[in-house]
């Protein structure tokens, strides 16, 4: 079967050099053109200087270059946050499809415009969200939705991290919506997909202690839905790092709890089920589901990119729902109200 002829764009963005580490470990299913080395372009707020090493014995291209390229099958675009949209928008005109990397910038409107127009063009476009390709998060999708705990009532999750030292809360008190924007969106994707359209959504943006206010490292946002509240943190000073990242679903018939949410030391993710009554076709009781082990986080989303493009399946994520998760993220982090 024919490779997807596949450019980068872009290697600032926090998750550009796991995307192209990913992409080089599937080369039966892609074929890597060229990358955009957009370290001179840029000039929205990214966090650090990105390493060289993950791009050794690929082409270097410009971005013109690459939307030039013959038979160029797709992008993957990983600018800093808030240059995706206009980068993809190119993309978008050159009838590229894509994969472009969260959030999805400070204007809904041009990210309304970007779309709109791969709708119109019928174009495959997959958000970078990065637990789409994890296996114990698609099991809790469908247990809310097929009511294998009953009604939910109750969800709890943090994306709470200590890496990147003061460097990273210098970066994230650039963003208005501090945290919260750079890396609540990926729970709220979650928690959308789930859940659907909340009632209300209010942010809490704090600081942790030390800093500034300005520094909204610390923060908490509350979605309500008629009969659940679903509390989403993240803060960059909790020394347990991501091992310690945490989920828990509440329902009138049981419970899921996991943590660590994604690991890549060899060992499965581990969900704790609880049940009420037998459901789902689980019996009544308590049970450990675990998850086999990852190697990369990035792989799972790429190969259903490339399937899209051929048109072995349909995106199980409509355009609709990636506005959503959008226009909730931004709500979440104080950019808008929520109405």
């Amino acid at each position: 079967m024919k490779k997807i002829r596949i450019a980068q764009i872009g290697i600032c963005h926090e998750h550009a050099p796991g995307k192209i580490v990913s992409l080089k470990r599937l080369p039966e299913m892609f074929e890597i053109v060229g990358v955009v080395n957009d370290m001179e372009s840029s000039k929205t707020p990214r966090c650090g200087t990105p390493s060289l090493e993950p791009y050794k014995d690929l082409r270097w291209m410009t971005e013109e270059e690459v939307l030039n390229t013959p038979d160029l099958d797709a992008v993957v675009v990983e600018v800093p946050n808030n240059e995706l949209v206009s980068v993809a928008l190119r993309c978008m005109e050159r009838n590229l499809p894509m994969h472009m990397d969260k959030p999805a910038g400070e204007d809904p409107a041009l990210y309304r415009k970007l779309l709109d127009g791969c709708r119109e063009r019928n174009l495959p476009f997959q958000m970078g969200y990065m637990f789409r390709g994890n296996p114990a998060f698609q099991f809790c999708i469908r247990a809310i939705r097929e009511k294998l705990l009953g009604e939910v009532f109750e969800i709890e999750a943090d994306m709470n991290h200590c890496y990147g030292g003061e460097e990273y809360q210098e970066y994230i008190g650039k963003f208005p919506g501090g945290i919260m924007y750079n890396l609540g969106c990926h729970l709220i994707d979650f928690v959308v997909a789930g859940m659907g359209r909340p009632e209300n959504v209010t942010p809490f943006l704090h600081s942790a202690p030390g800093y500034p206010a300005s520094i909204r490292n610390n923060c908490m946002s509350v979605l309500e839905y008629p009969h659940a509240i679903v509390t989403l943190r993240s803060c960059s000073k909790d020394r347990a790092n991501t091992f310690g990242r945490r989920i828990r679903i509440a329902g009138t018939e049981g419970s899921i709890v996991f943590s660590p949410v994604e690991r890549f030391d060899g060992k499965p993710v581990e969900i704790s089920l609880t049940l009420t009554k037998d459901s789902g076709g689980f019996p009544a009781g308590e049970h450990t589901l675990r998850f086999q082990a990852q190697t990369d986080r990035y792989a799972n989303q790429l190969i259903e990119l490339a399937k899209i493009i051929r048109g072995e399946m349909k995106n199980p994520c409509t355009y609709e729902h990636d506005y959503l998760v959008h226009e909730v993220t931004l709500a979440a982090a104080g950019y808008t109200k929520w109405r």
